[in-house]
């Protein structure tokens, strides 16, 4: 684990983690935390170079009181790539982290970025499928939406030791300062996706119900150059439920997106 002080502001301190050599791959986490994406991290640490970042205020990281939406993280990871001269990089991003790399594409102006995966992403306003409200489900609910097998996957909260138990309310307060108005989505971002040239893979899960294929479906071709995969048998997390079909198909949009020109 490193930490990087970011430039962006002096009072930001970024938490890493980085594995692995070759091209470049950032890796964002959603609500649930970096252990969301532990296996992404570990499976492309063997051919590619991973950074994975704990976003500021998850799992007791410092969070500055002016970073309080999307846009102030998707800029911090940008001047990151920047400041660290990083090319080619590939930014895989699932449920909030996917809606990170969504708003990194879009002020990319220096080019880092050439492919984006975003798992069961949110950020977008898709009129008529509406992001299921989070929040307002108890544990049952949570596991219902978003599990395809919602019965293995369910947690009584009586049942979760209390320091995990802090450890998750803490992260829920994050995420609703940084997602919580407008709800889980950026008023703007949708339209600004066709600007947005890099080749992006959109996966998702069948049976997600937080948010839906069909929502997927738009976020896909609201981009330039956007495509939809939907993994059978997954519900929001489709690389925890489905890990074997997830990596594969990161695994070709690692390989279709490379640009050799631009490594390191």
């Amino acid at each position: 684990m490193l930490t990087d002080a970011s430039a962006e502001s002096a009072d930001l301190t970024l938490t890493l983690s980085e594995a692995g050599a070759g091209r470049p791959v950032l890796i964002l986490h959603g609500g649930g935390g970096p252990a969301t994406v532990a296996g992404i991290a570990q499976h492309l640490s063997r051919i590619a170079h991973t950074i994975t970042p704990v976003h500021p205020g998850w799992d007791g990281t410092p969070r500055p009181a002016w970073l309080t939406g999307m846009d102030d993280l998707a800029l911090a990871y940008l001047h990151t790539l920047r400041e660290r001269r990083l090319r080619d990089v590939l930014v895989v991003g699932s449920s909030l982290g996917g809606w990170i790399a969504a708003e990194m594409a879009v002020r990319d102006s220096a080019g880092s970025i050439t492919g984006l995966v975003l798992i069961d992403a949110v950020g977008v306003q898709v009129e008529t499928e509406p992001i299921t409200d989070f929040f307002g489900l108890d544990a049952r609910g949570v596991a219902e939406h978003s599990w395809h097998d919602s019965g293995r996957y369910h947690l009584d909260p009586a049942d979760i030791p209390a320091e995990e138990l802090a450890r998750r309310q803490s992260n829920m307060a994050t995420m609703r300062i940084l997602a919580g108005d407008p709800y889980m989505h950026d008023p703007k971002l949708l339209r600004r996706l066709g600007h947005v040239q890099t080749p992006a893979l959109l996966l998702w899960g069948e049976s997600d119900r937080i948010v839906t294929p069909a929502y997927g479906a738009a976020y896909a071709d609201a981009f330039g150059n956007g495509r939809l995969e939907v993994i059978p048998k997954a519900g929001h997390l489709p690389q925890i439920e489905q890990p074997e079909a997830t990596f594969a198909l990161i695994d070709a949009h690692l390989r279709r997106t490379s640009d050799p020109f631009h490594q390191q």
